[in-house]
């Protein structure tokens, strides 16, 4: 039987020489690049965009002579008919069918061999090639070397992948990707968020958001860091007074981020000048210095000190955000905030008859499938106890009594502002809401060479407080005497000095 095919399924984020050399060694095949997570781009698994990896491989088919066809197979949710999926793809794009009868398929990752081996199909082991005198470097390996500095790369990596990361600055890009303490393997800074539940949440809230900020903007290059879906971008893009401004979006969350490409696909924004990226703004600078008018930041700050290495980290992004904003623009920030005395110890008194009052909390909601209806199940004073095993900024309590406890009021509000996000029990619980008070703020604002404009304010959210946290909670001082409900948000408006 003669071969036709060489289907070669992977990432094919870099080429490697023995690559090369070993699919020149098939007899004239036509080779099929079946490149998966083709929808994937600038996260530690798939740091490189899928039209540059077809680039190289057709620079490769170029330099070898090899007859390639290059398919893009975008990721499915985990399944183990992921063979047959891919050979589908295949056919759609290209009309070819390929069965065991024509096609030998390409694979070192025995996983994977076993899905095709399965379907009857030959397999040529690749690196995997008991054969070889030695086993080569698997071309993830050298993309490693690459992220961590190692020149070696380039002696294994094919001419066609150097050429293409050099010409596009992906060596820069692969290495803040890979090496991005904060992103996850997929793009985004949780494993656990509902990324459905936060889009239709911020949507919803974009109005009044916008309503809030918008006379602060300064015309001429504005930028949404942490845009989620585009909603607010939306909104300023239908604000006559910015119909020549440039609006750029830049996210990190992969899911988040293809949304916003999908509205602009989709005709949502009229003005010709949006732009969207997929960024963490912590792993280097984006923009060029003074290049911004006017930033925009919602609910983000919170997630920056959360996940980061808290005031370093914030206190990183606030300079990153002066160096690119230019001489007179504006930093708009609102976010939630902490009280001004977090460390006031304080009674707090939580209602035990709307829930169910376990002895214990749980240990292992990681592992439970349905934490939503377990958490939702638990009385207001027994999610607090729950909440002290999940939070991940531990804080103590004493308990006084069956409904109240002696706590510090940060805590206490970190706690009362959360309580009501089941169905994101798990990503909230990784996020402190009460890390800063406005006078940290205002200190961190100062300390960047930021001038806090006289808007900015500390804000009670009193829909909140009325509807979520007063039916359910009382605040007292120690000796009883009833409290106030503290500051719960804030709105930021720095700008800096038209001095150079």
């Amino acid at each position: 039987m003669t071969t036709s095919f060489v289907l070669f399924p992977g990432r094919h984020h870099l080429l490697t020489r023995f690559q090369a050399d070993y699919l020149q060694k098939q007899q004239d095949a036509t080779v099929v690049w079946a490149v998966t997570s083709a929808n994937h781009e600038n996260t530690k698994r798939n740091p490189v965009p899928y039209h540059r990896r077809e680039a190289a491989i057709e620079r490769l088919s170029a330099r070898t002579g090899i007859r390639s066809l290059v398919v893009p197979i975008f990721d499915t949710a985990p399944t183990t008919a992921f063979a047959e999926v891919t050979l589908k793809t295949v056919a759609v794009a290209t009309g070819l069918d390929l069965t065991p009868a024509n096609t030998m398929v390409a694979c070192s990752t025995p996983e994977v061999a076993a899905l095709y081996e399965k379907l009857g199909f030959p397999i040529i082991p690749v690196e995997d090639d008991p054969s070889l005198p030695e086993t080569p470097e698997r071309p993830w390996d050298v993309l490693l070397r690459l992220a961590a500095g190692d020149e070696t790369w380039r002696q294994l990596a094919d001419p066609a992948t150097i050429d293409v990361f050099e010409r596009y600055h992906l060596v820069a890009a692969v290495r803040t990707a890979v090496n991005d303490p904060l992103v996850g393997d997929e793009g985004g800074l949780t494993t656990t968020r509902d990324y459905r539940t936060y889009v239709e949440a911020f949507a919803d809230a974009a109005d009044r958001k916008w309503e809030a900020v918008r006379q602060y903007v300064r015309p001429g290059r504005i930028v949404d860091i942490g845009c989620g879906a585009g909603s607010l971008l939306e909104l300023a893009d239908r604000e006559p007074s910015l119909h020549e401004s440039d609006l750029i979006g830049v996210e990190v969350a992969r899911h988040l981020y293809s949304e916003c490409v999908h509205k602009k696909a989709q005709g949502a924004f009229r003005n010709a000048n949006v732009y969207f990226y997929q960024r963490n703004v912590l792993g280097g600078a984006i923009f060029g210095d003074r290049s911004i008018d006017t930033t925009l930041t919602f609910a983000l700050t919170h997630e920056i000190w959360s996940y980061g290495k808290q005031r370093e980290s914030l206190r990183e992004f606030i300079r990153r955000i002066y160096d690119h904003t230019a001489p007179g623009g504006v930093w708009i920030n609102s976010d939630v905030c902490g009280p001004d005395d977090p460390h006031r110890e304080v009674l707090l008194r939580l209602t035990t008859d709307d829930g169910e009052n376990p002895d214990e909390p749980r240990r292992d909601l990681a592992t439970e499938e349905h934490v939503e209806a377990y958490v939702k199940s638990l009385s207001t004073r027994a999610k607090l106890d729950q909440f002290a095993v999940d939070f991940a900024f531990p804080f103590v309590f004493e308990p006084i009594g069956e409904d109240t406890v002696r706590i510090e009021l940060g805590a206490a509000m970190d706690y009362l502002t959360r309580k009501d996000y089941l169905d994101n029990w798990l990503s909230e619980t990784r996020e402190q809401f009460c890390g800063l008070s406005f006078a940290d703020w205002r200190e961190l604002l100062g300390e960047a060479g930021f001038e806090l404009d006289p808007s900015s304010r500390p804000i009670r959210n009193d829909w909140v407080i009325d509807n979520r946290i007063a039916p359910v909670a009382a605040l007292a001082d120690t000796d009883g005497t009833p409290l106030d409900w503290p500051t719960t948000h804030l709105l930021t408006v720095a700008r800096r000095g038209r001095a150079l």
